[in-house]
């Protein structure tokens, strides 16, 4: 129904490439948290960070449903900290490079994304703010030729070694949340100053606290329209909580095949232990939430790619994945036992990254808001036009 001939083609490539160029280096990245530049220019070379992005500028303009293999598969090398720091580039930052971008800013920050030439990261959450996005406190003040940003932004996946930062700011704080727009900000530029966060999981992504000392920003760098800052966050959040919705149900998938595997081999009391009755329920229930889950967000993916606002399907599928997977994983690394408490086995790690799922990328409580505001209220929340 999703996906054709080419799609498992794809899906079969990307599986081999990760493999052989991916994999070898996760322990690496995960100890040192820092993810080498070398494999950022393989995914270029590869089209990876182009699969739904213009032609124009070195994409290759595919559908949606490549977009969710690309997730699918990133989950499965078990590394929450890489796979966030690769869509975070292609997802988050080149998202609002590609809408609200100017031929100019899409040649000279786009393109070589694409290529993987240049890293991003998108700056919203502060630190005084979290979800509360209209409550930021980042100004950006007009001059002649530029913008003077100042303030400070916190949970930013690859705000340490990313080579431009998509910023959010308020340029008229008297507006409140109809007074943020977005900007380009060079990494290069004098007033940058990034703290690496310590983190429960992902730790092969660098996640930074970051504070602007009235950094200078072109006009020319500026996104879209001045003052219309918060509806272009708005309307990217619907592909980025689908975006975590299809991660939660492929590392929940994961997790099951994993453990699956696993109760095939190893024997108590005299049988395998997916031969007890109370161990094999359990699987079952949790197989058919990842299925219905997994379902789901297919067909979310498949309104979005028609054009559709889907913002309370993307908030649900963000919402139940996130849950279904934490669930899914904490009983997973019970079947396994004491070994699942260990690091030698893949669940310790999966049990950390799974955790951030229901807070990154707006909470499990904002989210039950604003379905609340949509179902209860009759709230309708509009695209930026």
């Amino acid at each position: 129904m999703y996906f054709t001939e080419e799609h498992q083609l794809f899906r079969e490539s990307l599986q081999d490439f990760l493999k052989k160029e991916v994999v070898p280096h996760i322990d690496k990245w995960e100890k040192t948290g820092t993810i080498e530049r070398f494999i950022w220019k393989k995914f270029g070379e590869m089209g990876y960070f182009g699969i739904t992005y213009p032609e124009q500028y070195g994409g290759m303009d595919l559908d949606i449903f490549y977009m969710i293999i690309w997730l699918e598969e990133m989950q499965k090398i078990n590394s929450g900290g890489f796979a966030a720091a690769m869509w975070a580039h292609a997802y988050l930052a080149m998202t609002h490079l590609n809408v609200e971008g100017t031929p100019y800013i899409k040649e000279k920050y786009l393109e070589p994304s694409i290529a993987g030439e240049k890293i991003g990261c998108l700056c919203i959450s502060e630190p005084f703010g979290g979800s509360d996005v209209a409550g930021m406190r980042t100004v950006a003040i007009e001059k002649e030729d530029h913008f003077l940003i100042s303030g400070s932004k916190i949970f930013i996946t690859n705000g340490v070694y990313s080579d431009y930062l998509v910023v959010a700011a308020k340029t008229n704080p008297e507006l409140e949340h109809k007074g943020i727009s977005m900007f380009v900000m060079d990494r290069e530029a004098a007033g940058i100053n990034a703290t690496k966060l310590d983190k429960l999981g992902w730790r092969a992504s660098d996640t930074a606290e970051l504070a602007f000392d009235q950094v200078k920003v072109p006009k020319e760098n500026l996104l879209g329209e001045v003052n219309k800052g918060f509806a272009y966050i708005m309307q990217h959040f619907a592909s980025e909580r689908l975006i975590m919705g299809v991660n939660a149900h492929a590392r929940a998938q994961y997790a099951l095949d994993y453990t699956i595997d696993y109760m095939g081999q190893r024997e108590a009391f005299g049988k395998k232990i997916d031969q007890f009755q109370a161990l094999r329920h359990t699987i079952a229930e949790l197989v058919s939430e990842v299925e219905v889950i997994k379902e789901f967000n297919y067909t979310v993916a498949k309104r979005l790619d028609a054009g559709e606002y889907v913002v309370k399907e993307a908030s649900m599928s963000k919402l139940l994945g996130t849950k279904i997977a934490d669930e899914v994983i904490t009983k997973c690394l019970q079947m396994l036992g004491g070994y699942g408490y260990t690091e030698e086995y893949p669940l310790a790690r999966m049990f950390r990254d799974s955790r951030l799922g229901p807070i990154g990328g707006g909470t499990s409580e904002i989210l039950r808001e604003i379905i609340a505001k949509m179902v209860i209220d009759k709230k309708d929340y509009k695209p930026a036009t």
